[in-house]
């Protein structure tokens, strides 16, 4: 894989730590800003809402401007906000923070999917897709919880300050590593963003895109709610709270790594594997999960199936999208942030249920089974290798 990618990566690891490390830090930041956490918890919600809508938009106005100084005003514009963020004292500027973080993210990926599939030979965008994702992994393995430590140590403007100063490195990787000047589509006029828009209107799109939100939507269901379940199911200390995201996120990494050898051309078995287990792995982990041991390798497993099957998922959103060139990536970060918003809402419905803790988890069961019941008609077009015009 060619060594932009891996910058690019750089850049990613630092914007999921952002995006990730606010569970951590609400507490502090409510403290300090004389809010409730309650209203500091619609922090998160604006950087997801700010994705989802961001994706899209952001890349559209961007989508003539050549990649590399794209990447790099969103990666700066990124850093800013965060600077901003970790020096204020008022509360609607850090929200405002976050959403402009947000769009910066969104439209950060956005270009960088793009960015990374013409980075590779047209039957390499999985393997692409799993190096730029590895930054998510790795946020979740190394970024997350060495920001909660970092706020626990020096408070939360550090962790922010962390994160701006993540970016820079990113930045400079990218101006030595991202070709100058427009792409080829760019040049030659590309299609018109009337008729990259129009590529939504097709079936297939849709349908993979709607099996990566629920999909993703079912990973961040029981992801965003473990910490009760290690404290109070498994009978836990706080410390291991971190210990079982850690795994999770080894996990996502391994899913993510394997899966992207095998996506551009066997995407069928990935797909047919993963789904089912992973739809019996998440009840497996609500009836299990008072026991330590199953906890911590169902933990792992989980991790590494939701990767796996959503980052497949993914790569196919950019096969199916290969007519939209400028757009395809954003194509993929609404159907991946659209879960990410979505599933842990349904997620805290089941709190207040007889189910208690164990409810997020029941409910990342029926979010894979739904996406299994809406795929399983469809399997042979959704498992299908990469279609002809993706490869010209």
């Amino acid at each position: 894989m060619p060594l932009p990618l891996y910058l690019l990566a750089v850049a990613v690891f630092a914007m999921g730590t952002s995006e990730f490390m606010l569970a951590g830090l609400l507490p502090d930041i409510a403290s300090d800003l004389d809010v409730t956490v309650g209203t500091a918890g619609v922090l998160t919600s604006a950087f997801a809402i700010g994705m989802v809508v961001g994706a899209p938009f952001v890349a559209a106005v961007a989508r003539n401007w050549p990649r590399r100084s794209s990447l790099i005003g969103f990666v700066l514009a990124f850093a800013t906000a965060h600077a901003v963020g970790a020096v204020t004292t008022s509360f609607p500027v850090l929200f405002a923070t976050r959403v402009v973080a947000a769009l910066a993210d969104a439209g950060f990926l956005a270009v960088a999917l793009t960015a990374a599939a013409a980075l590779v030979p047209p039957d390499k965008k999985g393997r692409a897709l799993a190096v730029l994702l590895s930054g998510t992994t790795t946020a979740t393995i190394a970024g997350v919880p060495g920001g909660s430590v970092l706020g626990t140590l020096l408070g939360w403007r550090a962790t922010f300050w962390a994160v701006a100063a993540l970016c820079l490195p990113a930045a400079l990787g990218i101006l030595k590593g991202i070709p100058a000047g427009r792409t080829k589509e760019q040049m030659t006029g590309g299609p018109a963003l009337r008729a990259e828009l129009a590529q939504l209107a097709r079936q297939r799109l849709l349908l993979v895109m709607l099996l990566g939100a629920l999909v993703n939507a079912a990973t961040f269901a029981g992801l965003t709610f473990l910490a009760p379940v290690v404290t109070d199911t498994a009978g836990l200390g706080e410390l291991w709270i971190s210990v079982v995201l850690v795994l999770f996120g080894i996990g996502a990494f391994a899913g993510v790594t394997v899966a992207g050898r095998l996506s551009d051309q066997r995407p069928g078995p990935v797909i047919a594997v993963s789904g089912p287990l992973l739809l019996i792995g998440w009840p497996a982990l609500a009836v299990l999960a008072g026991e330590p041991a199953a906890l911590l390798a169902l933990v792992f497993v989980q991790g590494a199936l939701s990767f796996a099957l959503g980052g497949t998922l993914i790569t196919r959103v950019l096969y199916e999208a290969a007519e939209a060139p400028t757009m395809a990536g954003s194509y993929a970060t609404a159907a991946l942030n659209v879960g990410a918003a979505v599933g842990p809402l349904i997620a805290a419905t089941t709190l207040g249920t007889t189910a208690g803790n164990l409810g997020p988890l029941w409910s990342s069961g029926f979010l894979v089974a739904v996406a299994l019941l809406i795929a399983f008609p469809l399997r042979t077009v959704i498992a299908a290798g990469p279609s002809t015009e993706a490869l010209e």
